[in-house]
């Protein structure tokens, strides 16, 4: 696994009729958030925009997966622009080189792990938390599975994917070994979490 930040140009020839996925971290705007979170933000996605033209050198992407995106074509585009315009900007962008968007998740595995996640956020005694998280693991178990299927069956050989998802849950997928990964986390991206670690500290 190849985290890019760390290396200047992936060597090309090397990489050659490989399967490659560009992992992105998904990270969301702030509802009302202060400026300098807001400066971090936009960033954030105008670092990683210019870090995947440089990977690009690896292999054009041609399929693109999203967490949260259970839909096709201009349904996919239309969540995406309620949660997260930054990552559509870059979706629609990669689509107007020739990508194509899958539908990463199945809607209903997603809506009950989204619900047994809301779950665990509000339980306050030890033996319905570990009830409730018997249930979660459950279903991110099935969640996961899926998703690893879906950029399994749908990664051709020699092809180049990106797939944009939170870091932790990215990090739980075990990817087949004939797919090389590439991590992209460009210098912003630790600062928005230590914004977020000092913001609740202030709490």
């Amino acid at each position: 696994m190849t985290e890019l930040g760390q290396i200047e140009r992936p060597a090309a020839e090397s990489f050659a009729g490989k399967r490659k996925l560009y992992c992105v971290p998904n990270i969301y705007p702030i509802e009302n958030a202060p400026e300098d979170y807001k400066e971090l933000f936009h960033r954030y996605w105008d670092e990683v925009d210019k870090y995947l033209e440089r990977l690009e050198i690896a292999g054009k992407i041609k399929k693109i997966f999203c967490e949260i995106i259970y839909d096709e074509g201009e349904k996919a585009l239309d969540v995406l622009a309620r949660i997260n315009d930054r990552a559509l900007q870059l979706i629609k962008k990669k689509m107007e080189e020739g990508s194509t968007i899958f539908p990463l998740e199945n809607k209903e595995i997603f809506g009950v792990y989204i619900d047994w996640t809301n779950c665990l956020r509000i339980v306050a005694t030890k033996e319905v938390f570990r009830k409730v998280l018997e249930f979660y693991t459950e279903i991110s178990n099935k969640r996961f599975e899926h998703i690893l299927d879906v950029i399994q069956n749908n990664l051709s050989e020699a092809e180049a994917g990106l797939l944009i998802m939170k870091d932790d849950e990215r990090a739980r997928l075990q990817f087949p070994k004939d797919i090389e990964v590439f991590l992209v986390t460009p210098p912003s991206y630790d600062e928005v979490f230590r914004w977020i670690r000092e913001k609740l500290r202030e709490v």
